[in-house]
């Protein structure tokens, strides 16, 4: 989606965001926490600390003050295509934050700027022939033991795809299979690959949570998780 798609989404997003995920039981605010606990959890489990954070694709900032708490000591800088997304970004921070708007091509930093690079469910969303590219611009702007952490929608999950099918903002939305995403991973030149599938159960089944830890090999979940370095 262009940047003037996007704009044009902003003001109906958030609503037609939860209408999308309503058979899950759950509201976005849960899926962008989840997101931002399991990044935690990952760099906490690689004996990291980041310090500066880029959110990729940030939109409307589901994630970032879900970021900003999981990751106390870190600035974080919310890169966008969207302008006009960017400023609800600025609005749901809670503390200081940087948004940045750009081209979609190119990103505006230097070499080596970040320890962590987010992101969520954006890559469905642009061509499947810029994937590489923008892989190794974001791996270039990672320092050297910073890591990339990505989600996606599951399109081997029939209520993942039920959600994208019947969400207006994914109309043009092209869902990527986890071992696909990873071989782009491979070619962008990432290394240490890690893939776990998450979110197995939906509201009404919420005790079964805690069994989600030993499912991650299971490619059921309703997103993904790719973990890179």
């Amino acid at each position: 989606m262009s940047q003037a798609e996007f704009d044009a989404y902003v003001d109906e997003y958030d609503a037609q965001h939860a209408q999308s995920v309503k058979l899950s039981g759950e509201d976005p605010e849960f899926f962008a926490e989840y997101k931002a606990k399991e990044a935690a959890r990952a760099m906490a489990a690689a004996g990291l600390a980041p310090q500066r954070i880029m959110d990729f694709g940030a939109g409307r900032g589901n994630c970032i003050a879900h970021l900003q708490r999981a990751f106390p000591e870190a600035a974080v800088t919310a890169l966008d295509v969207s302008s006009r997304s960017l400023t609800h970004c600025a609005a749901r921070a809670i503390r200081p934050l940087e948004t940045v708007c750009y081209d979609g091509q190119t990103l505006p930093f230097a070499d080596a700027s970040f320890d962590l690079v987010f992101t969520a469910c954006v890559f469905h969303h642009i061509p499947a022939e810029d994937h590489i590219r923008l892989l190794a611009e974001i791996r270039r702007t990672l320092t050297p033991k910073g890591r990339f952490v990505l989600f996606e929608h599951n399109p081997w999950n029939p209520l993942t795809r039920h959600a994208v099918a019947t969400c207006p903002f994914d109309v043009n939305a092209v869902l990527i299979s986890a071992p696909e995403m990873r071989r782009r991973f491979r070619a962008a030149g990432f290394e240490d690959i890690d893939l776990k599938w998450t979110l197995f159960f939906p509201a009404f089944a919420a005790p079964l949570r805690p069994l989600e830890a030993g499912l991650g090999w299971l490619p059921l979940g309703a997103q993904y998780r790719l973990l890179a370095r």
